[in-house]
């Protein structure tokens, strides 16, 4: 079964204030790879990437018939899509137990980052059922 595991950011749709600390952002993308190499070591990993930040955004609709490009997100929000993990595991169970292996990564201090993730199985053959 295929899973997206889309990481949440309490990013804002504004620039922030302050740039991110250099040495925390190098050790979570450290983390990441390492996740990232794990899954492969598995066999869960179908594929993934980071997104650029939410301000860079654009959105992109049809209206009239005519394309309608817009800077930045589509919607406010609190939380964003910072970017996203594809696996492939046997259960929901274990798409669970995967998507928690990331919210425990090491960030700042050795600590765990915490980080939100939400799990979404990719439709195969129709919507799944609530």
């Amino acid at each position: 079964m295929r899973y997206a595991l889309l990481i949440v950011d309490a990013e804002t749709a504004s620039p922030s204030p302050e740039p991110p600390d250099p040495a925390l952002s190098a050790q979570v993308l450290k983390a990441y790879s390492d996740y990232t190499q794990m899954l492969k070591g598995r066999g869960h990993y179908l594929g993934g990437e980071a997104l650029q930040a939410n301000p860079t955004a654009t959105t992109v609709r049809v209206q009239d018939g005519k394309p309608i490009i817009t800077d930045g997100p589509f919607v406010e929000a609190k939380e964003v899509v910072a970017g996203w993990f594809m696996i492939d595991v046997e259960s929901q169970e274990r798409a669970y137990e995967v998507a928690a292996w990331v919210s425990s990564a090491p960030g700042k201090d050795g600590q765990p980052i915490h980080e939100w993730l939400q799990v979404r199985q990719v439709m195969e053959d129709g919507p799944a059922e609530p």
